[in-house]
């Protein structure tokens, strides 16, 4: 997938809104999947992007985080953080299944089916141009950003 153009979609967005891939040709694109809403990783990742949004909003990018959590979960995880970017809802696995990010985890001991921590960068002409996978949460966010403003 890596330096190919990302096939349109579309997903529920928080504040009543389609997001739609095609609309943001032109802008750099961070997008990152996240395995659940209001738990603490996901938390802190979301508080991360946040904090250096407007350093990406200067670089031209857009970010959006994506989960299988529905849209109503998405609207307080973002109101409880203040979150400046939507939220999208995969209730269908669309956008996970794009972006191969549906993997058996453990989860205190059980083998569960969730989305793998990942970040995917898209540039303004639709191509993806770098991915993290297995995401550590510390210190991401900056990485992310350095990324970018090397673009």
């Amino acid at each position: 997938m890596l330096n190919q153009v990302i096939a349109d979609f579309e997903l529920p967005s928080t504040s009543g809104k389609t997001f739609k891939l095609s609309d943001y040709i032109g802008k750099t694109l961070v997008i990152y999947f996240y395995p659940k809403d209001n738990t603490p990783g996901c938390t802190n990742q979301g508080k991360d992007l946040r904090d250096l949004y407007a350093q990406f909003q200067a670089a031209n990018a857009e970010i959006v985080g994506i989960s299988r959590d529905g849209l109503k979960s998405h609207e307080n995880f973002k109101a409880k953080f203040t979150f400046p970017f939507e939220l999208l809802a995969d209730t269908e696995e669309k956008a996970c299944t794009l972006f191969d990010v549906i993997k058996q985890k453990k989860m205190y001991g059980k083998d569960v089916r969730g989305i793998e921590r990942s970040t995917f960068v898209i540039n303004k002409d639709g191509v993806l141009v770098q991915e993290w996978r297995k995401v550590k949460v510390d210190g991401h966010a900056q990485q992310v950003l350095d990324f970018i403003q090397s673009l």
